[in-house]
C-alpha cells in the first residue's frame, strides 16, 4: 500500500468518527481545596466539539487521496 492511499484511509475513518460522536469528551480532575492535609478534588467532564464540517472535509481529502493513490 501506498503512502497517499494510507493517508486517505486514516482520513475516511477520521471522517466516521466525527461524523458517529461529534465530539470528544474527556474528564479532568481539578483541586477545588487545599487546606494543609486537607485536600479535595472535583472530576470535571469536557468536551471538543468535532465540527460536520471537518468530518465532511476529511472524508473528501480522503477519497482524493484514496483516488490518486490507486493510480499511481
Amino acid at each position: 500500500m501506498k503512502a497517499p492511499m494510507i493517508a486517505g484511509i486514516l482520513l475516511i475513518l477520521l471522517a466516521v468518527i466525527a461524523f458517529s460522536y461529534q465530539g470528544i469528551t474527556y474528564t479532568k480532575r481539578e483541586k477545588v481545596l487545599d487546606i494543609g492535609p486537607i485536600q479535595a478534588t472535583a472530576e470535571k467532564k469536557e468536551t471538543i466539539p468535532l465540527s460536520p464540517i471537518l468530518g465532511a472535509l476529511a472524508l473528501a481529502g480522503g477519497v482524493i487521496l484514496v483516488v490518486v493513490g490507486a493510480k499511481r
